[in-house]
């Protein structure tokens, strides 16, 4: 069958709907800009060839990895199964009601792109979520969000491959679960794929400024009645300003999740630290700032080599130049090891971690 036979050892192998290619380079394919190998990388450009591409995946008896445009991940080792990298990037309008539309995004297309073509067409919902790196694809799996808004709010429907079966379902929102940070695409990472997503996008609604100097920004602007459009380049103004440029300075962005703690251990925490931020995470809850805790433990700027803290922010682990992804796992590991010895606060990562586990720092 097309698709069964390994391709040349070197050169790149046409198939419908994919291309193949052996022992390709991950340096440019991950935001922290490490080196690292993939045995095999599979470019796919139809959501249809996805059965046949991991039938031969499976033929091979290795790992398979799903690949964006690497924002979210940490490559601590060469990868030595097939990369699979979806580089379908369509956009649609499917559905107009005049107050709101559905959106249809392929997996493939560049997020940051998404959400100027919805500002563009007079569309609200994803400004506060500007200059997020990654792809549409990723979105959903890891309910990406900025700001106070996350994507999951506006999912309608997500298309997904389902590996066991063979075949490409529709997930309506409900079935997604969705949480801060985490989904059921992301807890069975091995059975699902995602191809595309849908969107139901209001025309109008009240604009979510209440965070992280957003207001401040838009009155910097010279702007007295923002548009979700001011939103967005406020945000990415903010975001330029604090993030470091992967292009410039490897990294993938917030390396450590916001923690999420019992609303007792928040208020002792802010009694004994009240220049600590607690922001509400549902009943009996509250959200820890990361940023906070790790600038707290003195990891701010730091340095080892190639491995390092981001002096704008020290959430961002960077990649200076030649850093393994070995290195930068192990200064995230001693990193989360001071705040836990220092707050009892465990931190978790946000990116994939391939080729090695985090626990924890201990």
């Amino acid at each position: 069958m097309r698709g069964r036979d390994p391709p040349p050892a070197r050169g790149c192998a046409d198939v419908s709907g994919y291309q193949l290619a052996e022992n390709v380079s991950l340096a440019g394919r991950n935001t922290f800009r490490v080196a690292a190998r993939a045995a095999m990388m599979a470019d796919v450009s139809r959501a249809d060839a996805l059965a046949e591409l991991f039938e031969f995946a499976m033929l091979r008896e290795g790992p398979v990895l799903v690949l964006g445009e690497g924002s979210n991940l940490l490559f601590a080792g060469d990868f030595p199964g097939v990369a699979i990298c979806l580089t379908m990037a369509g956009v649609r309008i499917v559905q107009d009601d005049g107050d709101t539309a559905l959106v249809r995004a392929d997996a493939g297309m560049n997020w940051n792109d998404l959400v100027g073509w919805t500002l563009a067409r007079g569309l609200c919902g994803l400004e506060n979520m500007a200059l997020i790196p990654g792809t549409v694809g990723a979105a959903p799996i890891q309910n990406i969000g900025a700001y106070g808004v996350e994507v999951g709010e506006f999912i309608e429907t997500v298309e997904a491959f389902q590996r066991d079966t063979g075949q490409i379902k529709r997930i309506a929102a409900a079935d997604c679960a969705f949480a801060y940070r985490d989904s059921v695409f992301k807890r069975e990472s091995e059975r699902w794929v995602v191809t595309a997503i849908e969107l139901r996008l209001p025309r109008r609604r009240e604009l979510r400024l209440d965070y992280a100097g957003v207001k401040e920004e838009l009155a910097a602007m010279g702007v007295d009645t923002p548009r979700a459009v001011h939103v967005a380049e406020a945000i990415s103004r903010i975001r330029t300003r604090k993030l470091p440029n992967p292009a410039v300075l490897g990294n993938a962005g917030s390396f450590f999740k916001n923690p999420l703690v019992a609303a007792a251990t928040a208020d002792a925490l802010k009694a004994a630290h009240p220049a600590l931020p607690v922001f509400p995470a549902g009943e009996g809850q509250r959200k820890l700032s990361a940023g906070w805790l790790i600038e707290a433990a003195g990891w701010k700027g730091f340095r080892e080599g190639d491995a390092g803290v981001a002096p704008q922010h020290a959430l961002v682990l960077v990649n200076h130049g030649q850093a393994t992804g070995a290195q930068l796992l192990d200064l995230a590991r001693r990193i989360a090891a001071s705040v836990q010895e220092r707050f009892g606060v465990a931190l978790e990562p946000e990116p994939r971690i391939i080729g090695a586990r985090f626990d924890g720092g201990a």
